[in-house]
């Protein structure tokens, strides 16, 4: 670690330990640590296994001040959370035109693993559901699979600040029972959406959906795109800034499953959610959220995740069309101008 990381490292903890913020934090997670609804995902079998008391939120702002609290070095596979992300590579590949003709931005209403394509243009609906995702993964560019993944770790290595890792017993799990998906894969090639390289483009997807990541990524992940493209701890570019807003704009409409209505009118910000039990959020220019429960509603969504977010963007008025005054002042909560006692 350099002297510099190492100085933003302690201005960060002097800063977490200052501020009522990080108190708000510590309130919020005992308040739904002890929410026991919902259910482990298992589908894929080895989700099966996820503890249901694991909880951890993470607030990282976009001058790269930290606040965590509960498990948040907690590892988890990130499931349907790296479509947006890889959504981004894609653009970066190819440009929006053409992406445009391969993968559309509609809300389907319909649940992620739906076999379903426009009926007009044929195209999957958005990146965010299996069959778009399945289509910008195929657009990822290299000589070959083992490039290819090369250079989707090295994009999320990007986003993180550190090197990735895959699970692989998830991955040959998710290889094994993904016949809905080939499915999928095959009706696109009929339509010429994706390329004839169907078993390493599906690999590839069943690989991306299993890196391992923790609450802390998913919040520095937010914290990225939320900063334009730039992590805000490392300064390394992970996406290029003209690509932020398509990224953003798909996450906000189609990034929470068939209920990602509900989302952005409850809640109001560019988020993605994974069955691993994760969910980054996004408020641009001022902060990432990261949040890991893997109890799960119906949607396939993080119970806790939600309420946590939820409480976010009406205590701070992060909701992107929030025409009131918040009810706290973010900045003074963070840099500790807020008096504890009003807290």
């Amino acid at each position: 670690m350099t002297e510099k990381s190492n100085l933003q490292s302690l201005a960060n903890s002097i800063t977490a330990v200052a501020s009522p913020f990080r108190n708000y934090i510590n309130e919020l997670y005992e308040k739904y640590k002890q929410l026991n609804e919902g259910v482990v995902a298992d589908y894929i079998p080895e989700l099966a296994g996820a503890n249901p008391d694991w909880f951890g939120i993470c607030v990282i702002t976009q001058a790269g001040q930290v606040f965590e609290v509960g498990e948040c070095e907690q590892l988890f596979t990130i499931q349907s959370i790296s479509k947006a992300f890889i959504y981004g590579l894609a653009l970066e590949d190819h440009g929006r035109d053409y992406v445009w003709t391969k993968v559309g931005v509609e809300p389907t209403g319909e649940a992620f693993n739906s076999i379903i394509l426009d009926q007009t243009t044929n195209r999957p609906y958005n990146p965010m559901v299996n069959a778009g995702a399945i289509a910008t993964t195929d657009l990822i560019e290299g000589k070959g699979a083992t490039e290819r993944l090369k250079r989707i770790l090295d994009m999320f290595r990007r986003y993180t600040g550190r090197n990735l890792d895959i699970n692989v017993p998830v991955f040959l799990s998710e290889k094994a029972t993904g016949n809905r998906n080939r499915a999928i894969a095959y009706l696109m090639l009929n339509f010429g959406m994706i390329s004839d390289k169907i078993e390493e483009t599906l690999d590839l997807y069943f690989q991306q959906c299993s890196i391992m990541v923790n609450a802390k990524d998913l919040a520095m992940m937010a914290a990225t795109l939320a900063n334009g493209g730039i992590n805000p701890i490392t300064g390394e570019k992970a996406i290029d800034a003209q690509y932020v807003q398509d990224v953003l704009s798909v996450m906000l409409t189609c990034g929470m499953y068939d209920s990602s209505g509900e989302w952005v009118y409850r809640v109001g910000m560019p988020a993605k959610s994974g069955v691993g039990g994760g969910i980054t959020a996004v408020a641009p220019k001022t902060l990432g959220i990261g949040v890991f429960s893997p109890l799960l509603d119906a949607k396939g969504n993080s119970i806790r995740g939600i309420k946590v977010c939820e409480d976010l963007s009406v205590d701070f008025g992060l909701h992107l069309f929030n025409a009131a005054l918040a009810k706290n002042n973010l900045n003074d909560w963070i840099e500790g101008n807020e008096s504890l006692d009003s807290w």
